[in-house]
């Protein structure tokens, strides 16, 4: 099996299938340097099973009892588990696992189903191929944009949170709607994040900055300093034609993550559907490109089935 693209989804396929056949013959082929790129990823106990827990325990950065919600007449903490994965943590644990069996900083330039040809020409050829290479773009699903940059930020004094802050609603709203996520990493440390539901895709990254230094100040946190950031734009699907989004190819190809419309329309949560999806995919004893273009295909429109609510 060749994974193209080594992000969220198709890391924890091959993560998952490893668990299981730790000699299994894959090839993860990822542009970027490292797995899963700058990215943290976040999900409640409640959207996994217990066996889905605990083979992701692993990847884990971060575990919360609890989670706090702020609007500007309403406050709620709830008690349900909440965790985070981040990109590091995901390359940390995957990459040894994948040994040789990986491909870093190579771009491809051509995706079928039962091989690839990388940009420099070579072709590799397998009996299966997964397309988990992000956002297809196009113009077949109706969307909006959650967009988002987020600080890292070490503290001059503890911020005083028992878990993460996950909507901060009380902010002035601009852009759309607006909200901060706050995820309390130790008693000094935080991402903050500056979150946008907005109509177009432009990001303002030094509005932003501004925005998070001053929702620190306005919490009674002194920034000691800034240790990384992260940002991103994701597609919130509103209506469209899934049928055509799989039709455009390229064809029969199995498909991941975001290239396979696998998160949900409303948060952008992927992690929990490709958590499910590697569960699938690891269970099947042939793997093979019709049978995983089949299962990613029909898991895909179920899921649009199962969101239309959220649309």
């Amino acid at each position: 099996m060749i994974l193209v693209g080594g992000g969220l989804a198709n890391s924890l396929i091959a993560h998952r299938i490893l668990i299981e056949r730790p000699d299994f013959p894959l090839l993860v082929v990822e542009r970027g340097a490292s797995l899963g790129g700058n990215h943290t990823w976040s999900f409640h106990d409640s959207d996994l099973t217990d066996g889905q827990l605990q083979w992701v325990e692993p990847l884990i950065a971060s575990r919360w009892s609890s989670h706090e919600l702020r609007f500007p007449r309403r406050r709620r903490t709830i008690n349900d588990g909440y965790n985070s994965v981040t990109s590091e943590r995901l390359h940390d644990i995957v990459a040894p696992a994948l040994k040789d069996r990986k491909r870093l900083e190579t771009d491809v330039a051509k995706v079928n189903p039962d091989s690839i040809v990388l940009a420099n020409g070579e072709r590799i050829e397998a009996r299966a191929v997964i397309d988990g290479r992000g956002d297809p773009g196009g113009s077949h699903l109706d969307v909006g944009y959650q967009k988002f940059l987020g600080l890292f930020v070490r503290l001059s004094e503890p911020h005083g949170l028992s878990g993460p802050i996950l909507m901060d609603a009380t902010v002035e709203q601009i852009d759309g709607y607006r909200f901060v996520y706050t995820l309390p990493v130790s008693d000094t440390e935080a991402l903050i994040e500056d979150t946008y539901y907005a109509d177009r895709p432009d990001l303002d990254h030094d509005r932003l900055r501004q925005g998070i230094e001053d929702y620190a100040k306005k919490q009674g946190w002194s920034i000691a300093a800034i240790t990384g950031e992260e940002k991103g734009v994701l597609p919130i699907t509103l209506g469209g034609d899934l049928d055509a989004f799989w039709a455009e190819g390229p064809e029969g190809v199995a498909r991941s993550g975001m290239r396979g419309a696998f998160f949900h329309p409303t948060t952008g949560y992927s992690l929990p559907e490709a958590v499910r999806l590697a569960d699938e995919i690891a269970g099947i004893s042939d793997l093979e490109s019709t049978s995983l273009f089949e299962l990613t295909h029909r898991r895909s429109k179920d899921l649009w089935r199962r969101t239309g609510y959220y649309r």
